[in-house]
């Protein structure tokens, strides 16, 4: 996965690369320029007038910048800032009084090395799944807990302990002068973005509040996260995409947690038809969130929707297979992690009957059976039930015991 980090020689050889094809009248590179070039009909009407300018544009447009002299300038200055970390003489950026926010700890060590030096705080509670109910601040961590410590298999005590450094730290924030949200477009994301800025509205006294909060990146047409980016994307991320948080942004996070944590979707569907601007890529996230809803053709939700299509249209896959296919080629806004998805899977198997089968391997077939394989590596394929709930011919809630959660709606079996 791509770093982000544009490398200018090698967006010099792509263009000419690109012009190359064109002369050869590649469709595929025909395609491309039809896409990126402002006048791909007439220079198309005179091949031989297409020069390697007219080609660089489109290699800067395709990458997200609208000239190739933008390209060039950004790709200066990244690599300005790649010697300048390869040197130890990077500029001055946070400081100590400085807290970073992340619902991960991917980015953590990034940080460093960009030579960012304020202190780092994970808030990774995965409201896109389980309960988030109404009620106190007690309650949330009971339920939330629960869910966690069943879902994912890691012992109560280890969730309630990890669960009391990522709450007790957001009471702490008096001790910073800035506090900076570090965030991404999708639903995991977005969620907890949602469950901070309420967090932060309701404090009476509060640090100057920063956000980065992005859906794409210039030169990285596959973004999926903050992770994949290089310690100098980070830095121009800090000095081209950071913004002051305002109180309509806090607000807005207020109302959206508080619709996040009602019994019926309503509310949620009132914030998305009016749109939510102040925070550009929340209103996609919280469609997403919905979509995991039962679909009233079949009651399943989207991810359990697109693993059965997955299964249907390639056949039988292991586990980690059907994960990097949902996530790259049917997902319209990944958010799962692998553990996470391991969750869905196993609830998937509680029906009765059930629309995806494990495949045992032939040696877990006879008396002396080896234990069974962790599930990336189980061969997974899909029942004649689950082609019935593909096709409409079967409502999901009537053969699961298990009760849903998608925040604070609860979706309880028809059986």
């Amino acid at each position: 996965m791509f770093h982000g980090a544009l490398n200018y020689e090698q967006q010099k050889k792509r263009a000419k690369e690109l012009l190359k094809a064109f002369k050869k009248q590649d469709p595929i590179a025909l395609d491309r320029i039809k896409n990126f070039h402002p006048r791909f009909s007439q220079k198309s009407s005179s091949p031989s007038s297409f020069t390697l300018a007219d080609c660089q544009l489109c290699i800067a447009r395709e990458s997200g910048f609208a000239s190739w002299l933008k390209l060039k300038a950004h790709c200066d200055q990244l690599k300005i800032k790649q010697a300048q970390i390869n040197a130890g003489h990077i500029p001055d950026l946070d400081d100590g009084n400085t807290l970073h926010i992340r619902c991960g700890s991917d980015i953590r060590h990034s940080l460093k090395i960009a030579g960012f030096t304020g202190d780092f705080h994970e808030f990774n509670d995965p409201f896109c799944q389980g309960p988030i109910p109404k009620g106190s601040k007690t309650t949330l961590l009971e339920k939330r807990a629960e869910f966690i410590a069943s879902a994912y298999g890691i012992p109560i005590k280890e969730v309630i302990a990890n669960q009391k450094i990522a709450y007790d730290k957001l009471d702490q924030l008096w001790d910073y002068d800035c506090v900076v949200l570090w965030f991404e477009h999708d639903s995991y994301d977005q969620l907890i973005l949602a469950f901070l800025l309420d967090h932060l509205s309701s404090l009476v006294s509060r640090p100057r509040l920063e956000l980065i909060c992005i859906d794409q990146v210039p030169g990285v047409p596959d973004f999926v996260g903050l992770g994949q980016l290089a310690p100098e994307m980070l830095i121009w991320l800090w000095e081209n995409q950071r913004m002051s948080i305002t109180d309509d942004q806090l607000s807005l996070g207020g109302k959206i947690w508080e619709a996040l944590r009602q019994e019926t979707p309503d509310q949620l569907n009132a914030i998305i038809t009016a749109g939510t601007p102040q925070l550009p890529v929340m209103k996609n996230a919280l469609k997403r969130h919905l979509k995991e809803l039962p679909s009233p053709n079949n009651g399943l939700g989207l991810t359990q929707e697109l693993t059965l299509q997955i299964l249907a249209d390639k056949g039988p896959l292991k586990g980690k297979e059907l994960f990097a296919i949902l996530t790259k080629e049917y997902e319209p806004l990944p958010y799962l992690g692998d553990l996470m998805y391991w969750y869905e899977l196993s609830q998937f198997m509680k029906s009765e009957p059930t629309p995806i089968q494990y495949e045992k391997p032939h040696d877990q077939k006879t008396e002396n059976a080896k234990p069974p394989q962790p599930w990336p590596e189980r061969i997974i394929h899909i029942t004649d039930t689950g082609k019935k709930l593909l096709a409409g011919k079967e409502n999901y809630l009537k053969l699961t015991p298990v009760f849903r959660y998608v925040g604070g709606a609860i979706v309880p079996p028809l059986s």
